[in-house]
């Protein structure tokens, strides 16, 4: 390759699946249109994105920040020190790669990447996946070229309109439904029996796990397997449940058959989970989160629960409501239908190609 491609890109954000698989979504799409572009992702030591990121095959480099935390922390006195050794980093690494287009993904590792790629003049890209825009995309947008969000309601929160563009959420361009026994066999289930996929995010959701745990027996007894994504945090506790009805990973690396082996999904309702359920069309229960800003998980579920599309339980009525409803769920197939049908009408399935596309588009800008 030569060294003088104008296919150079550099990507920020991760933290959680929720910020990195939009931006990888992107990177794939990009390397897919133009084999020659150089794409680096930048992004923390020991999260998600410093082990998936090679996975895809792409090239990563770490700096050393933090988030801040809303509570009183004592790491707290130390995310200055972070930050501006974090900025250091990323000049350092911008002027070495000299992107012509930095992508931001949100979360706070975004944040200094993106001021020194703007800093040295490189385009910027931001990628907003939630309804309420997070506060590093905020901050960000008068250095933005492009917003790209999701939602209809992250439009209030930015000031320039402009720059503004609907996408929808990118979802990784290797997703796809395999075949059901095959996916079923992958993970030693029964493929006579039918699956529930439970995924709280790659931390883990608390309640999620909780009102699974404690309703194993009862849904064994009406045929139901479980395909359980505890997160890291979660799969010590929990680990001691596995059975031949019950398989239990701290992580699924490999969405595309966890998906395909499942005829229900139980999750929380982040942008990025919406985004991939409503591709591939399955019938979904949400639990939104109670602990993320203006309720978006919430307001995210509510609409689709209004519009057929997906069952919506909140935290608090999880006891009483849990069990009735995966029951209703899984033995009403006329329900489930309609639920698949009405999904994918909230699908972009085109986001991650067109948004490489306008990324593309501003490499070439001299």
């Amino acid at each position: 390759m030569k060294a003088n491609t104008p296919y150079r890109f550099i990507f920020a954000g991760g933290g959680t699946g929720g910020h990195l698989y939009p931006a990888l979504a992107v990177a794939q799409a990009i390397r897919a249109q133009k084999p020659d572009a150089k794409i680096l992702f930048v992004g923390a030591k020991n999260k998600i994105e410093e082990r998936v990121v090679p996975e895809y095959g792409f090239n990563f480099k770490p700096i050393w920040i933090s988030g801040f935390s809303r509570k009183i922390n004592l790491s707290n006195l130390l995310f200055p020190v972070k930050l501006a050794v974090a900025a250091f980093q990323s000049l350092s690494i911008v002027i070495k790669h000299k992107p012509r287009v930095a992508v931001g993904s949100g979360a706070y590792v975004s944040g200094p990447v993106i001021w020194a790629s703007s800093l040295l003049g490189s385009k910027i890209i931001l990628l907003e996946q939630n309804s309420y825009p997070g506060v590093t995309n905020r901050m960000l947008d008068k250095k933005a070229d492009e917003i790209h969000i999701t939602f209809e309601e992250s439009k209030k929160y930015f000031r320039d309109q402009s720059k503004l563009i609907l996408s929808g959420n990118p979802v990784r361009i290797d997703l796809r439904l395999k075949d059901k026994n095959d996916a079923k066999k992958k993970f030693s289930l029964d493929v006579s029996k039918k699956v529930l996929l439970v995924l709280g995010g790659s931390g883990g959701a608390k309640s999620i796990n909780e009102i699974v745990a404690q309703n194993i027996n009862e849904l064994s007894k009406s045929g139901v397997q479980i395909l359980w994504q505890t997160g890291k945090f979660y799969f010590d506790s929990y680990k001691n449940l596995e059975s031949a009805d019950v398989k239990i990973f701290p992580f699924i690396d490999d969405m595309s058959s966890a998906y395909s082996a499942c005829e229900v999904v139980l999750a929380r309702s982040g942008a990025t989970t919406i985004a991939e359920v409503a591709q591939l069309g399955l019938p979904t229960v949400f639990v939104p989160s109670a602990n993320v800003a203006a309720n978006h998980q919430f307001m995210n579920a509510k609409a689709l629960k209004i519009a057929g599309a997906a069952e919506l339980i909140e935290d608090k009525n999880l006891k009483d409501e849990f069990l009735p409803v995966i029951n209703e769920i899984f033995k009403n197939e006329v329900r489930r239908e309609n639920m698949k049908k009405n999904i994918t009408a909230f699908a972009k399935p085109d986001a991650a190609k067109e948004i490489a596309a306008r990324a593309i588009r501003l490499a070439e800008i001299i």
